[in-house]
């Protein structure tokens, strides 16, 4: 039986316990908590102000590389080579647009990756080059828009590539018929960043696909890369990736990059700021000459309510021009790393002279010449074609990342012992938490306890508790206590108020995740009229009932856009909000094993949907979770975050945070239930929970089931489909933890 009798060196522990609840209807050891109308606000607010202070840190001790460069931006696909540029015409559109005595215009494109191209427009001079161009338009540009600057350059060869604009036409999944207001920009993100491949990795790609055939042709001359705005961004990229481009000019896109987060969400780069802030990027440009140009900057806003019909999913975003003054801050910060004149400034009174005069010296960058060129119109059907390229490669990733998946993490598993297995997941463990989750330091504030008394079932008692994780960060949640803790042995009794209660007993301790926008409360209301309950069936106060101790922490994924944007804040920094998350969980495992009425070697975890997410990515960490049990979000989760065929897939919703920068090449959610392994593993799935299918969940599950067994422990693991919605079913889940924490022994 599991009862603590009462021994000489735990009455005094006892005795503390009970002044305790007697005088202050405090838990042991813990200070007054005066109420807060809401913690979740608080703790939200509190987790924004540590990650801005720690992007604002982030502009120390960064060590920029090219690799980490090609890395952030999910460079890893080898492009294609080719001999010639492929014209675009027929019949009723020739590919030659244009004629001058010095040049033809063509419209052209090239291979960059399987079934992928570059497109755009191709200036041909007649003559010998004496330069080779790649000019980059902004995302609201087109090629033609730009031409007209370069027809009468004396010999530059010039390609004017398209970038994915900001329409939203093609945002969809034709089949489906409903549009969205996402850009095409973040349609292809929304796809791409969980496979570890991002749209401005793309978009660099296919302009060095342009400047490996220039570097093949026989002739070689200086290559120049020049971009406005987002093409600004994409050539300084290119420039700070490859050596082979000779000179770099930017216009319209230069400054201080720590307010990224408030930028369209196609710009959001993992752990870009660890290392690469726009100053650091262009230091990889050193010693190459780069021309920062503050000109043509413009204020990009999210885009107002949709159309009727259009479904609202897009995130918002703010783009604002930098100052003079903070573009020349970065070029000096660009500067301390590199001295000399290779970066240099130009205010909007600049001249293109002096800009080509500064990118080649020597002069052989013909500067552009006042041109009257026939309105040349642009391509109808280019925007579609990019979009469903990208949208058709990405989507193949999905089966290529699975076999690399399995190549780099199953293939590898030592499966004779668990022993061997185990010290083989401790390196995978930390891979996960450091490389995909992103790892904070270990909480380091005192845990200042705080706690008070709620409220009293007839079997539970209620209290909520709060403890100090970092700086401004708290952990904080309702602790259900059974009543019926002591059960025999020597009895000491504290009364408050009406409850009556003794912690004499060690108990198994489970913690019970809300979900999306909930509450620890909405775990415990049996209010049947409240949407919670539908949900969670009170499933804290329920196996609290039935004899454990279960705590319902908070996690902040609440408030809308202000906790999303906590997301779009750390991701920068190589972060994540279960970076966050997890911190917290490590802190509530601290408190909880150091409970007189707990038995630390018997936590286990217990999440419905969002915090069915954590049941995969806490545990699978935070090995003191004893156990843990994924309710209402098992899936193939890869599938579910890319795919623009499933109907519920992320990308046709407005949770514009969920996406894990490289999910996809490494761990998918059998791989972290193998990280959970050989605890006991549990999933409940609702065979109408619209979050996934039966066939994609059990299609994941069988992964978990093989390891098991494999290993002999097959017992440990199982999966319970019910016939019902996205809610706690608590039948087999509840028997399954009684089972493995051993609890309750007869006579509970």
């Amino acid at each position: 039986m599991l009862l603590m009798r009462l021994s000489s060196s735990f009455l005094p522990l006892l005795t503390a316990v009970l002044t305790s609840l007697t005088h202050g209807q405090l838990l042991p050891g813990t200070q007054a908590l005066t109420p807060n109308p809401d913690f979740s606000a608080t703790m939200v607010a509190g987790i924004d102000k540590m990650a801005l202070r720690l992007i604002e840190q982030s502009k120390t001790g960064r060590k920029p590389t090219r690799e980490k460069l090609k890395a952030a931006l999910g460079m890893v696909d080898e492009r294609l080579s080719f001999a010639a540029l492929d014209l675009i015409g027929d019949t009723n559109s020739p590919a030659l647009l244009h004629e001058t005595e010095s040049c033809r215009v063509f419209r052209v494109r090239w291979p960059v990756f399987d079934g992928v191209h570059g497109e755009g427009l191709y200036v041909q001079p007649k003559v010998k080059p004496t330069a080779r161009v790649i000019y980059l338009p902004d995302a609201a540009s087109t090629p033609e828009k730009l031409v007209e600057g370069f027809l009468l350059q004396s010999g530059a060869e010039v390609i004017i590539p398209a970038l994915i604009s900001r329409d939203s036409e093609f945002s969809t999944n034709d089949k489906f018929g409903v549009k969205t207001n996402c850009s095409h920009r973040e349609w292809i993100y929304r796809q791409s960043y969980e496979l570890g491949r991002h749209l401005i990795g793309y978009e660099v790609q296919k302009a060095l696909a342009v400047v490996d055939w220039f570097k093949a042709q026989p002739e070689q001359v200086p290559v120049v890369v020049s971009g406005e705005i987002e093409g600004g961004m994409i050539a300084l990229f290119a420039a700070a990736a490859d050596e082979r481009i000779d000179a770099v000019s930017v216009q319209g896109w230069f400054g201080p990059r720590e307010n990224l987060w408030t930028q369209p969400l196609d710009h959001n780069v993992f752990g870009l700021l660890k290392d690469l802030g726009d100053a650091e990027v262009a230091s990889l440009v050193f010693p190459r000459r780069l021309a920062v140009v503050h000109q043509g900057y413009f204020e990009l806003k999210s885009p107002g309510p949709p159309a009727k019909g259009v479904r609202d999913v897009a995130a918002p975003y703010h783009l604002q021009a930098p100052s003079w003054e903070e573009v020349q801050s970065e070029v000096r910060r660009a500067q301390g790393l590199h001295p000399g004149p290779w970066i240099k400034a130009f205010d909007q009174e600049a001249e293109s002279k002096d800009v080509a005069a500064h990118l080649l010296p020597t002069g052989s960058l013909p500067v552009p010449l006042v041109a009257s060129v026939p309105l040349i119109p642009t391509d109808p059907t280019r925007q579609k074609r990019l979009v469903r390229e990208l949208e058709t490669f990405t989507q193949r990733l999905l089966v290529s990342t699975e076999t690399e998946r399995n190549e780099q993490f199953w293939k590898k598993l030592p499966l004779k012992s668990v022993t061997e297995f185990e010290a083989h997941t401790a390196k995978e463990r930390d891979r996960f938490w450091n490389e995909v989750i992103g790892r904070l330091p270990d909480p380091n504030k005192p845990m200042n306890a705080k706690s008070r008394f709620v409220r009293e079932t007839d079997k539970v008692a209620i209290y909520e508790v709060t403890l100090d994780v970092w700086d401004d960060v708290i952990a904080w949640g309702w602790l259900c206590l059974p009543k019926d803790m002591l059960r025999s042995g020597r009895r000491e009794h504290a009364d408050i108020g009406k409850l009556t209660f003794a912690a004499t007993e060690r108990r198994p301790v489970i913690v019970c995740q809300h979900g999306l926008e909930g509450l620890p409360e909405d775990t415990i209301t049996t209010d049947a009229t409240q949407r919670a309950f539908g949900a969670y069936q009170a499933f804290t106060l329920r196996l609290a009932e039935q004899g454990f101790v279960t705590f319902a922490p908070h996690n902040p994924y609440r408030g809308g856009h202000a906790f999303r944007t906590l997301q779009r804040k750390l991701n920068p920094l190589g972060l994540t909000l279960y970076s966050v998350i997890n911190g917290q969980h490590q802190r509530i495992l601290e408190w909880l094993k150091a409970q007189p009425f707990t038995q630390p070697e018997k936590i286990a975890f217990y999440g419905l949907s969002y915090g069915g997410k954590s049941a995969m990515r806490t545990p699978a960490v935070l090995k003191d979770y004893c156990l843990s049990i994924c309710s209402g979000d098992f899936n193939e989760w890869v599938r579910k975050c890319v795919s623009s065929d499933m109907p519920m897939s992320y990308i046709h919703t407005h949770e514009y945070e969920i996406w894990e920068w490289n999910m996809g090449r490494t761990f998918n959610y059998a791989e972290m239930a193998a990280l959970i392994a050989p605890r006991p593993f549990m999933v409940e799935r609702g065979h109408n929970d619209g979050v996934g299918t039966d066939e994609w969940v059990n299609y994941e599950f069988a992964k978990v089931r093989r390891l098991y067994n494999k290993l002999l422990i097959g017992n440990r693991t199982t999966i319970e489909h019910f016939d019902g919605p996205h809610m706690i079913h608590g039948v087999g889940t509840y028997e399954f933890l009684k089972q493995k924490l051993g609890f309750p022994e007869t006579g509970h």
